[in-house]
């Protein structure tokens, strides 16, 4: 495993770099599924950090699903290692063949009902109109992720009452049909678990979810699927890249 010293000049903790140190080896494919990694010795040497450090960085692996622990042997890359999820707008089934993973839904309802004024609003359209409303448990290679919950105007889609949505993607419908899905307005924000939602995704009642709302525009700005997608905490991580822009050169930030 390369390396060098770690550089915490942000406000990341050591422990945090290490880890992502590690998932950056994974995910170029230095260390595949199923590797031992190298002894800690080498690891916090080659890190220059403290054994307490990094055992805290694989601890928080092992907690994300990608490290597997083995007494007395050290420490495994899972068989199946978390994988990102991307920062630009795609399905939930695209993300999954990306990710070579098996997409599949629990229905938990697929009907349409007349736009509340609230959904009305959201979506610029007439209160009464006829929306589509769909909800679902969202599973990758069985395990479920997160629950999803979506409307939009039903005269988008034509047929949708014999669309199966265990399998069938919404956005393929949609994109399929002519609908242009150009950006994603979206705040995350973190909440517990309540009961119902703890027992779709099968976690504790209180345990952190990460919950996504979506407004869906097109290229004109027009809105057209609102979307709230709650996650299991420890089954998702969207990366981002943040670059100033408009700055001007020769000055020191205030």
């Amino acid at each position: 495993m390369e390396g060098s010293p770690l550089q915490s000049d942000g406000p990341e903790p050591l422990w945090r770099l290490a880890a992502d140190a590690i998932l950056q080896e994974i995910a170029t494919g230095k260390l595949a599924s199923g590797a031992r990694l190298p002894p800690e010795r080498d690891l916090f040497t080659r890190m220059s950090i403290s054994r307490v450090t990094l055992r805290r960085a694989l601890q928080s692996l092992v907690e994300e699903g990608v490290l597997t622990p083995s007494h007395g042997r050290g420490w495994y890359v899972s068989a199946k290692v978390p994988k990102e999820f991307p920062n630009t707008l795609e399905s939930f089934s695209e993300t999954a063949r990306r990710l070579g993973l098996t997409p599949s839904s629990d229905v938990l309802r697929a009907e349409e009902a007349p736009a509340s004024l609230d959904e009305a609003e959201e979506l610029s359209i007439a209160p009464g109109a006829t929306l589509f409303h769909l909800e679902r448990i969202r599973r990758l290679d069985q395990v479920p992720v997160a629950v999803d919950t979506s409307f939009f105007a039903a005269a988008l889609v034509p047929d949708l009452g014999s669309v199966d949505f265990k399998t069938a993607s919404l956005f393929g419908l949609l994109i399929n049909a002519g609908v242009d899905l150009a950006r994603a307005e979206t705040t995350i924000e973190a909440h517990g678990a309540d009961p119902v939602l703890a027992g779709h995704l099968d976690i504790d009642v209180g345990k952190s979810t990460l919950v996504m709302r979506q407004l869906i525009v097109d290229a004109a700005g027009r809105p057209l699927l609102s979307s709230t997608i709650r996650y299991a905490g420890d089954r998702y991580r969207l990366r981002t890249s943040f670059s100033r822009t408009g700055r001007t050169t020769g000055r020191n930030p205030g």
